[in-house]
């Protein structure tokens, strides 16, 4: 061949090539694949590889399919044609959008993944940047994130570094101001929708009802009694509710859970009258009564004064627990104040009638000590009837200053009937009369100017209280000993008397400490 003829040939074999240059996008056939890259001709002196991840779909990749590619590299340290399918789609996406979008635009895409601080979203082939602070997602979950599309408007773009940041907070609010006012045109009285439980509170619970808050009320959640609204609902229910008011001007909406449901008390005097026996679950016990639910949305009170026929007050909450079954009866119903009056102690016989004909006076009976007050014991002598031992009953010659000094809760005992008075629920017991009046035997046994020793009990304003023997005590008066004496004596000292007075009525010593 001359050198004319080879001369010829290489501008021919040139002239079938065409220029390329580090990243330049070119476009190139794939003509061979395997499981990590596919080979790609692009018409260069050798063919170039792509990794195979760079494919949306790596299945889909076939040989003789064209793609376009950006070289990356026209020769490695390995001598090999570097070629990129995912960096040449976004470079052609940014040169699709960058002529048409602009800071401030709304465009749509898909959240492909989450990163570091916000997530990775996908605008026309474009990955975007959505920082955690305005993507306005508080409360999706992931999943649900990545399953739709969202308009986004664009927040920041730098044209020259392919740089897209997104925010969605503003689309969203601009949306909500949207839905707002069509929601607003379209709200009536009465009307039922469907809304989010988005906040609780003791006094009820705000339900999102799409661009608009409304309150629903505790009072407005169950015909019911409540004590707080996550009885009802929780956080993120979607409810059904009724529009009971709304004020634009003032953006508020009041709305009710209960009008749902058919008012139980539209007739309660139909289905409760007066007298009526019934069972129902105990609900709430406060210190004056419990609250048994009768029917689904109706309570009654049941009143501590009408549990037993006791005279003492009982205690609802040491009697009763949440949850039980009671049989009470209907004695008021009001409707209009949605208030019931139940009783227990209806449905037993009235022990009081017979209270004087069973326990005439000066019967000696057996109790049981039931409770305290600071002047007497109560005890209850069969079942709801209940008399007191006042303390000045206790004892013939003691001082008792509490009737915890004398009985015990639960302590069976013997008394005496003193006085009965069915009318008033009362009977007056006593624990001395047990026993003969010793006060004669008393007098006979410590005469006027007598002279003993003594046992100091307690000092008072008026005087020192002294024991004589077991269960006698004298009062030494104050004007009967001198004031600096008296100051220094302490319980259990011993001190010598004289009896000044002895006071059968009244059941009192009199002595002095100036022997």
């Amino acid at each position: 061949m001359s050198a004319t003829q080879k001369s010829i040939m290489e501008e021919l074999y040139n002239s079938t090539l065409k220029t390329f240059a580090e990243g330049q996008i070119v476009q190139g056939t794939i003509v061979a694949k395997n499981n990590s890259e596919v080979i790609v001709d692009i018409g260069f002196k050798s063919e170039g590889f792509v990794p195979l991840v760079e494919f949306r779909n790596p299945a889909a990749v076939d040989v003789g399919q064209k793609i376009d590619v950006l070289i990356e590299n026209i020769e490695d340290e390995d001598g090999k044609l570097i070629l990129s399918h995912g960096k040449a789609e976004k470079m052609k996406g940014w040169q699709k959008i960058a002529d048409v979008i602009n800071e401030g635009d709304v465009v749509d895409g898909r959240v492909i993944r989450i990163v570091k601080g916000g997530y990775i979203a996908d605008i026309q082939g474009v990955e975007a940047f959505l920082p955690m602070s305005l993507s306005a997602f508080k409360g999706f979950h992931s999943d649900d994130i990545m399953a739709r599309s969202y308009k986004f408007m664009v927040a920041k773009m730098n044209k020259q570094r392919r740089n897209l940041i997104l925010s969605r907070r503003e689309v969203v609010q601009k949306e909500r101001e949207e839905n707002r006012e069509v929601l607003w045109a379209k709200l009536e009285k009465g009307q039922r929708r469907t809304g989010v439980v988005k906040g609780i509170t003791d006094f009820g619970a705000f339900i999102d009802l799409g661009g608009v808050d409304g309150l629903l009320h505790i009072t407005d959640m169950s015909w019911s009694r409540i004590s707080h609204p996550s009885e009802i609902v929780r956080l993120g229910d979607r409810i059904e509710i009724i529009i009971l008011d709304f004020d634009k001007e003032n953006s508020k909406v009041s709305l009710g859970l209960k009008q749902i449901t058919r008012n139980p008390w539209e007739s309660v005097y139909d289905k409760y009258p007066t007298g009526t026996i019934v069972k129902g679950k105990v609900v709430n016990i406060m210190p004056y009564g419990v609250f048994v639910e009768i029917d689904k949305g109706i309570e009654g009170l049941l009143h501590a004064s009408e549990i037993t026929w006791q005279k003492k007050m009982v205690n609802p909450q040491e009697m009763f627990t949440v949850g039980q079954q009671v049989e009470v009866q209907i004695i008021n119903v009001d409707k209009d104040s949605k208030r019931i009056s139940l009783s227990m102690k209806q449905l037993e016989d009235n022990p009081w009638l017979k209270a004087e004909e069973k326990f005439p006076v000066n019967t000696r009976v057996k109790g049981t000590v039931r409770g305290f007050a600071d002047y007497g014991a109560f005890v209850e002598l069969e079942h709801g009837l209940e008399g007191m031992i006042h303390v000045s009953d206790m004892s013939w010659t003691r001082k008792v200053n509490h009737p915890q000094e004398v009985l015990q809760k639960g302590q069976p005992v013997d008394v005496v009937i003193l006085a009965v008075d069915g009318k008033n629920r009362k009977i007056t017991l006593g624990l001395k009369q047990l026993q003969p009046n010793p006060w004669s035997e008393i007098a006979r046994k410590f005469p006027i100017d007598m002279v003993a020793d003594a046992a100091v009990i307690m000092n008072s304003n008026f005087g020192v209280f002294v024991k004589l023997e077991d269960d006698i005590e004298a009062l030494i008066y104050s004007s009967e000993i001198e004031k600096e004496e008296a100051a220094k004596l302490k319980p259990g000292d011993k001190v010598r008397v004289k009896i000044i007075k002895v006071d059968v009525e009244q059941m009192k010593i009199g002595v002095s400490a100036r022997v």
